[in-house]
This record gives C-alpha cells, structure tokens and sequence, in this order.
C-alpha cells in the first residue's frame, strides 16, 4: 500500500507499473512467447520433461525456463512442422511456487511421481494478474529431484518476497464478503506460496489500530488488510502511528513522520475499493494477491490531517462539502445495503444541497526538479520560501486527493491528474453554482469528458491546505446559547476521509 506525504512514505505490496511485471500470456504452455536463448546466459540445467502432450528439450538458465518440442525427422522448410519446434520459454521471476507432482489414491500417503509443477503468475488484460501452472512430467525421481532443487533455490532467491505475513479481516466490510474472500480466494493462493499468515478478525471500528499498537510485528515481512478503504485506511494510519511512537516521535509534533516498518497488502474488500483499484488498476482480488506474493512494491504518498496542531489522523484523500455531508448521511442509514445506501445519500445531499462560506489555503507544488532535490536530500519539507496563496467564497465541495482515487464510478479517477507517488496532493475546489450545473460535473466523472471544464471549478497542485470554515451569524447567536462542549459539537462540519467520517469544528490542516 502508501506511504506518505512529507517524508511519510508508504511502501505497498503491489505491482503496478515495475519493468518487473510478467509478461503477457495467453495460455499455457502453447501461446508463451518465443524467443532466441539470451546470449551468454549460464545453463543450469538441461533435460527431457513432457509438457502439453509431447516431449520437449527443456532448459534451465539464470533467468528463463526454455523448451522446445522433440519431433522426428522431418522435410526442411515445412512451416506446420516449423511451428511446432518453436521455442517457447517464460522468466523465472514469474514463478511463485513449485511443488512435486505424484498420483494419489484415497488413505494413500505420497503417491507415484509423475513430474513437477510450476505455479506461475501471467498478466491479463485490464492490468489483472492470474494464477497459472505448468506441469513438467517426468517419472525419474532423481531426474526432478534435482531440478526441483535448484527451482527451490531459485525461488530462495527472490527475497523481497513475504515468507509471513500479518491479515487483519474486517468482517463486516461490504455486504459482509471479506471473510469469504480470503478464505476462498486469497488463503489458497497464500499457502500454495508457502507464505505462513496470522489472521485476526476485527470486531469493531478502531481494532485494528488497536492490535497494531501493542502487537508484536518483528516475525513479518507485511501487514495485509482485507476490508474496505476505511479498513485500509486504518491499517496504514496505525502502522505509520506505531513508526512514530517506536522512533520517539511525539505525533501532535510531527515535522517529517517516520516511514512504516512493513508494507502494507490490500485486498478489496468493501464497497468503492478506491485504494485497491487506484494501486493495482483495477478492484480485483486475485490481482491484489499476486502483487502480495510477488513482492511488488508501489511507494504511495499519504496525508497528514491535523487540528489546532493536533493530529487527527494520516490518510490518502478527503472530501468536505458535499463529499462530506454524503458521507454522513449514508452513516445515518446503515441499515440499508451499501447501494441504495450511497445512491439514497447522494440523492438527499443534492435535495440539501448548499454552499459552505469556507476560507482555504495553499501551498502550491514546487516545480518537480526542485521536488526531486528535496527527496534526495530527505524528504519534502514546507519550510521553504514558498508563497502560500489562498482562495475563499462559497463552495459547494473541496476534494483534497493524494492519490487518482480511481473507483467504478469515476473510472479515470477523482483526481486524475496526480500520481500515486508524486510528492503533492491534488486541490479540487467547486464554487457555488446551481444544482443542475453542479450535477452535470459529478455526471462528468463517469464519462471520457473533463469533469474540471466548468467556470465553477479551480484544481490545484499542492503540498499543503489549511480550511477553515466561517461561522455564520446564526451560529454565533447558537453558541451564546449552548454550552461550549455543545456548540462544538453542533458547529462541527463532516469531512470524507477514505470513506470514514471525520467530524471537526476548527480549522483542518492537510500535508
């Protein structure tokens, strides 16, 4: 998953756009790409293994499995036969497991051997991964015992991949799926790996910041979360907390935050899946896991949220306004399954919709060289002679993204135009307009059209915001009324913050 904005960066198990993602098959073993063995290569291994239907010439080098079939004598120059001696190979840092083949009967322990498999991972279309194998038949045990040797030592070798990995479930993401998810679709997968797991199912809102504090995380390589982008979301603000606290950072005092110790894995789990789709490209479960598996690690900027310097919480994109009261909404209603949930939120924040009388500002990016000096030197920091800027009115939404935030209903994203990694966040400020217009820009983030090509929306790119919402007079003649306690809870304003709910009555202070 992420690490973070202003030196708190997040490492996250996934793939994404590596030089190292596996090359693109369409079955197996007949559509592997052919290609001439690389030039000095080092052969490890050379043998006969049947594979498909016919016997082939395999060959094991340092960084490719390659064979060929063994056909009898035949005319030269016969394409039919051509093609059946092309060779074909796949990389061997595509392969995450291999296991001896034997035929087993009922109540029988071990069985005849007939060969070794070869578990691998192939890319899709739609930047999805799957699952695949090759069986290498061979019936010599000392033949594949000593391939499967040296396929053992191979894959020893890969050691940015987990050997054991920390699951937080969150049973009652979506429509209550996480646990059958993992159960049936990520655990296999885990164990044909030989990855050992520690599961711990949530119980309630905040378990898991809670387990993450105290637990002890020496014996992992991960933290992998099933569940949500709420779910998610905690996971990694519990992570980056434990950092500080382990470093002897004060957290309400955080200049650069320490980066997490361990990379966070995301399944999707839940309703929107915005992190999940936003890391691997697309909401699917396999694809989430083989990143696991694989090792891929993606470097995700996160946010600081903080109050009258106070830290609230680190997250990846906000909402206020709208985004916000939407929110809320749904939260009121959670009786209804998540659908109708959202879209009867949607529908009552537009009947209410209204501006806030807000006052936001800004730190806007440096250009990127500069941005680059600062990472090579550490991490970015604020304290440089930048000019802040500041905007205020009345606004109807204010987005705060440091991620695209791509999800099914906004495809190419909500904040198309920054990265996951990029060192800024994304402004998107929407000024008081009518409804109609207002609902033809959400419209728009369905659509191929520029849903920012409307008078009424300013974007920016940035590395800090600071918004503070005006009191009206009505809510200043209600405080004079109320206890203090009462008025802040009454004044508070509702803010969008990965999909929970974070309720503020001050000024709120993003990096």
């Amino acid at each position: 998953m992420p690490w973070g904005r202003r030196g708190s960066r997040v490492r996250a198990l996934e793939g994404g756009r590596e030089e190292e993602a596996p090359p693109v098959i369409s079955s197996v073993p007949s559509a592997l790409l052919g290609q001439p063995e690389a030039a000095g290569e080092q052969i490890l291994l050379r043998g006969i293994f049947e594979i498909g239907r016919g016997s082939c010439d395999v060959v094991l080098s340092e960084r490719t499995l390659r064979w060929r079939p063994i056909q009898p004598e035949h005319p030269v120059g016969d394409p039919k036969f051509d093609l059946l001696r092309k060779e074909e190979f796949i990389e061997l840092k595509d392969i995450f497991s291999v296991k001896l083949k034997r035929r087993c009967f009922s109540n029988q322990e071990g069985g005849t051997l007939l060969g070794i498999t070869l578990f691998i991972c192939l890319r899709k279309e739609q930047n999805k991964l799957k699952d695949s194998t090759i069986d290498l038949i061979n019936l010599s045990e000392d033949h594949c015992d000593l391939w499967f040797i040296q396929f053992k030592k191979i894959l020893a070798g890969f050691s940015n991949r987990p050997k054991s990995l920390k699951i937080l479930l969150n049973p009652q993401s979506h429509k209550k799926e996480a646990t059958q998810i993992y159960y049936e679709k990520v655990e296999p997968l885990l164990k044909v790996a030989g990855i050992k797991t520690d599961v711990t199912i949530t119980e309630y809102e905040g378990h898991a910041l809670s387990i993450l504090k105290g637990c002890e995380l020496q014996g992992f390589d991960g933290v992998v979360c099933v569940g949500g982008d709420g779910s998610a979301s905690e996971v990694a603000h519990a992570l980056l907390l434990r950092a500080q606290m382990n470093a002897g950072v004060e957290p309400d005092r955080l200049g650069t935050p320490v980066r997490a110790q361990l990379p966070l894995g995301v399944i999707p789990a839940g309703s929107t899946n915005v992190l999940a789709h936003s890391l691997h490209g697309v909401p699917h479960v396999v694809t989430a896991t083989l990143h696991i598996i694989m090792g891929h690690i993606q470097p995700v900027d996160v946010c600081t949220f903080s109050t009258t310097g106070k830290l609230l919480r680190f997250g990846f994109s906000a909402m206020f306004g709208f985004g916000g009261q939407t929110l809320a909404l749904a939260e009121k209603h959670r009786w209804m399954s998540p659908n109708q949930r959202r879209d009867f939120a949607v529908i009552k924040a537009l009947a209410k919709l209204k501006p806030e009388d807000c006052e936001i500002s800004f730190l806007p990016l440096k250009c990127s060289q500069d941005l680059q000096e600062r990472r090579v030197q550490g991490s970015p920091k604020s304290d440089y002679t930048g000019q802040w800027q500041k905007v205020q009115g009345h606004f109807l939404n204010v987005s705060i993204m440091a991620i695209p935030s791509l999800c099914s209903v906004a495809p190419r994203g909500l904040a198309p135009n920054t990265r996951l990694n990029n060192g800024s966040m994304a402004l998107i400020i929407v000024r008081n307009t009518s409804r109609p217009e207002f609902i033809k820009h959400l419209k728009r983030y369905a659509s191929v059209k520029n849903q920012f090509s409307f008078p009424f929306v300013e974007t920016y790119t940035v590395e800090e915001v600071k918004v503070q919402r005006k009191t009206s007079m009505s809510e200043q003649n209600l405080e004079e009324k109320h206890e203090p306690h009462e008025t802040a809870l009454e004044n508070s304003f509702p803010w969008n913050v990965d999909g929970d709910l974070m309720e503020v009555a001050s000024e709120v202070h993003v990096r």
